[in-house]
């Protein structure tokens, strides 16, 4: 990565993470920061670091500026199955968990992809349409569930918006770790991802098999949602929009964006939970919430950008 991009992106984590810390309604009492804060600043640069990560390479591997998690239908089957998962009683902290989480986030991925192929040619507004749709179905399953689950709805409902909050120990070293094994994996296949970029034809004729290759990316990507949601709930539009700007910095090769792509990220939602807890003190709005308010315009705007390209 170009050192002056690595330093405007580091500049924006720290920025991101100083607010972070100093944002809120008690104060900068020690042991508010290194309790509360801090904590819960861990979580949101986790839950942002994957979640940009992802966006990165669904982006790359689709060749489809509009893919992210929550687009594809991937948040919300992390979501559906991490639900059914407490539901159920299983802890955070248990390998059951992250792999019915990983389950949930890798079947309504493909699911969505399968859909936008059966026209064919898997265009923009298909691969948009079929996330909408498995997403769509998806919440509509944990929303039932919630609905029957009563006594426990209310804090799985904040979980839904995409809540952060103080992350357990544990499972904060385990999706932080998922994180960093699924960015290390995918950085070591740069080259493939670049090649995949330039069409699965031109990917063949480099030495890349594009089916192997795509399912490879498919399961890191997924696995980088998967810790995401685990510690955060259902948070959109921090995978679409990160990979687009940090790429006006770090260019386009995947060596150099995806790295950026997971900072960018972990800069961005520590941000967002920031502001949700200290633009309306003593209330606080999720930063699930307050990433779809800055999030659905740029997607918006992104369509009209891929519609008025195809005149």
């Amino acid at each position: 990565m170009a050192r002056n991009s690595f330093l405007y992106i580091l500049a924006a984590l720290a920025a991101a993470c100083l607010f972070s810390l100093a944002a809120g309604p008690a104060g900068l009492a020690p042991d508010i920061i290194w309790n509360l804060r801090l904590p819960r600043t861990l979580a949101a640069l986790t839950v942002g670091a994957g979640l940009g990560l992802a966006g990165g390479l669904f982006q790359g591997v689709l060749k489809n500026p509009l893919a992210d998690p929550y687009i594809l239908g991937t948040s919300a089957g992390a979501t559906a199955a991490a639900v059914l998962c407490f539901l159920a009683g299983v802890e955070r902290t248990s390998p059951l968990f992250f792999i019915a989480v990983f389950t949930g986030a890798f079947g309504a991925t493909f699911l969505a992809y399968w859909l936008g192929k059966l026209a064919g040619r898997l265009s923009d507004a298909a691969l948009v349409l079929s996330g909408v749709a498995v997403s769509a179905f998806v919440t509509a399953l944990v929303m039932l569930a919630l609905s029957v689950a009563r006594e426990r709805s209310f804090s799985l409902f904040y979980f839904v918006l995409g809540g952060l909050y103080q992350a357990e120990p544990g499972a904060l070293a385990v999706s932080a770790g998922i994180v960093a094994v699924c960015g290390g994996l995918a950085l070591a296949r740069w080259r493939a991802l670049d090649a995949m970029a330039l069409g699965a034809e031109s990917a063949y004729h480099l030495g890349v098999d594009p089916e192997r290759e795509r399912a490879l990316f498919f399961a890191y990507a997924c696995a980088a949602t998967s810790a995401a949601v685990a510690l955060g709930g259902t948070i959109g539009f921090v995978g679409l929009m990160t990979p687009h700007i940090v790429r006006l910095v770090s260019g386009p090769s995947a060596r150099r964006l995806l790295p950026a792509a997971a900072l960018g990220g972990a800069a961005m939602l520590a941000a967002a939970d920031a502001a949700g807890r200290s633009l309306f003190s003593p209330s606080e709005v999720p930063a699930g919430v307050v990433m779809a308010l800055a999030g659905a315009p740029f997607f918006m705007w992104l369509l009209w950008r891929s519609a008025r390209g195809r005149r």
